[in-house]
């Protein structure tokens, strides 16, 4: 990536400005730091940054905006580095912001339902505080082992929760935001009802860090779900798991988890996960893992007696139906593991598609026609329930040349398809890097203009994750 010269490189009277305030582990340039923070899991893309600093507190990080901005130095923020569309990715080398020091849950409120914690905490670890206080934090994406809320934020994360609890944005009630200048502001509040003035909450939220830097964030929380009930049911063929998706919400059903493998993405992933033993016989062509949660057993039971009708009618095999709290966690970890699975296989991109529910079998149509005709093989698994299909495409034994030239006009198709289909081109991975080109297909060019109007309003010098989600041209 061509560096604009408008940016400074760092030196040493940087290192020796941000030296006056912060403590020598909360600064890193050496060689081995920029490798470790110049990757996620984004293909395999390297961008060094220049230097990586660690803020522990709201302070601190608003004197390294003010100078960056000062300065001309571009800023990426980071969290763990889970992402899948190079949005954390420092292209301009620049300086690195690791959030990892703000890692702190500062209060659960049980009476009002609500908790206030930093952008570096794990989203399990926050998930599992507020489930020991009879609380549920729904979202929960399948890195949430290790992504932080940070990064859940930047791209308004989902999960397989989301289907019936919804995304981040859902669960946000206030932000503290450090700006690009330095400056400190609030979002909102601590209330469930809120009309004064735009929304600059769901402004920040899903903005991939190129608005500000989230400092704090309050979200609201709902009363955990005492039971629930998990099936993993087998489909002679992928297109009919797909159709089966949406006539289990047409009876009325709503799941917690409804969640799409296609027989590729199952068996790299029992090849890859030792723990999970399932049995598959040929005649499978596709699971949906499907979840029913709630506060009452018999009615969990009799939602799951008319999910296996249904599904019935669309060629499925014999439900399992998971009878112990080991048996979920094998099924749930199976397709937490499907992304990595599949990613250890070959060289690959992931395009993270999702169109409305009823229309997932024709996207997956179009996705293995569009494969045919450039010659990629692809990989399908995903949020089922709410139409979010992740197209892992392996390079195999494609030469460099078509993975270089053709593959992109392929990618194109499949998002040209998504919206005609009427959906978009990412449903929780972000744009960041790697779909900044395609923004065209889903938005116009007075949309765009008008979202790089307010960039600039919020960033006036452009130094808050440079490079990312607008086409270069």
């Amino acid at each position: 990536m061509k560096r604009p010269e408008t940016y400074k490189t760092i030196d040493a009277s940087d290192r020796h400005y941000f030296l006056s305030f912060l403590g020598d582990s909360q600064l890193l340039w050496e060689k081995e730091a920029m490798q470790e923070y110049g990757h996620d899991e984004t293909e395999d893309y390297q961008f060094e940054p220049e230097i990586v600093l660690k803020p522990q507190s709201t302070e601190e990080l608003s004197k390294i905006l003010a100078y960056c901005h000062k300065q001309r130095i571009p800023v990426y923020s980071s969290g763990a580095r889970t992402g899948l569309s190079g949005g954390a990715l420092p292209i301009y080398g620049g300086l690195v912001l690791s959030m990892e020091k703000m890692n702190r849950i500062l209060e659960i409120d049980e009476r009002n339902l609500q908790a206030t914690v930093e952008p570096g905490v794990i989203n399990q670890v926050f998930h599992e505080a507020c489930k020991e206080k009879g609380l549920f934090y729904p979202p929960d994406p399948s890195s949430w082992g290790s992504c932080t809320l940070g990064g859940n934020l930047a791209l308004n994360a989902g999960g397989p929760k989301a289907v019936k609890y919804g995304v981040t944005n859902a669960y946000v009630l206030d932000l503290e935001v450090v700006l690009a200048t330095g400056e400190i502001i609030r979002t909102g509040a601590k209330v469930l009802k809120n009309s004064t003035g735009y929304n600059l909450t769901q402004l920040m939220v899903g903005s991939e860090g190129t608005l500000g830097v989230i400092t704090k964030v309050i979200f609201k929380l709902i009363p955990y779900p005492k039971e629930n009930r998990l099936m993993l049911i087998p489909f002679a063929s992928a297109e009919k798991a797909c159709e089966a998706v949406s006539a289990i919400f047409q009876a009325g059903i709503v799941p917690s988890g409804m969640e799409f493998m296609e027989r590729d993405a199952i068996d790299y992933t029992l090849n890859f996960v030792d723990e999970v033993n399932l049995p598959i016989g040929p005649e499978v062509g596709a699971h949906l893992l499907v979840e029913v949660d709630g506060n009452y057993g018999d009615q969990l039971m009799e939602d799951c007696m008319k999910i296996a009708d249904i599904v019935a009618n669309f060629e499925a095999g014999e439900v399992l139906f998971a009878d112990s709290e080991n048996e979920k966690a094998a099924l749930w970890k199976l397709r937490r593991r499907v992304g990595e699975a599949v990613k250890s296989h070959s060289v690959y991109k992931e395009e993270d598609t999702v169109v409305p529910r009823a229309e997932l079998a024709t996207l997956l149509r179009g996705v293995k026609s569009i494969g045919a005709k450039y010659g990629f093989h692809s990989v399908c698994y995903g949020h089922a329930g709410d139409g979010n299909l992740h197209v892992n495409i392996l390079k195999h034994k494609m030469n460099d040349k078509a993975w270089q030239e053709d593959l992109p006009k392929g990618i194109r198709e499949i998002f040209q398809l998504v919206k005609q289909l009427g959906g978009t081109i990412s449903g929780e991975h972000g744009i960041g890097l790697v779909q900044k080109d395609y923004l065209d297909i889903v938005f116009s060019p007075l949309e765009i203009a008008l979202q790089k109007q307010i960039k600039q309003v919020f960033d006036p010098h452009q130094i808050l994750n440079p490079g990312k989600l607008f086409p270069d041209n």
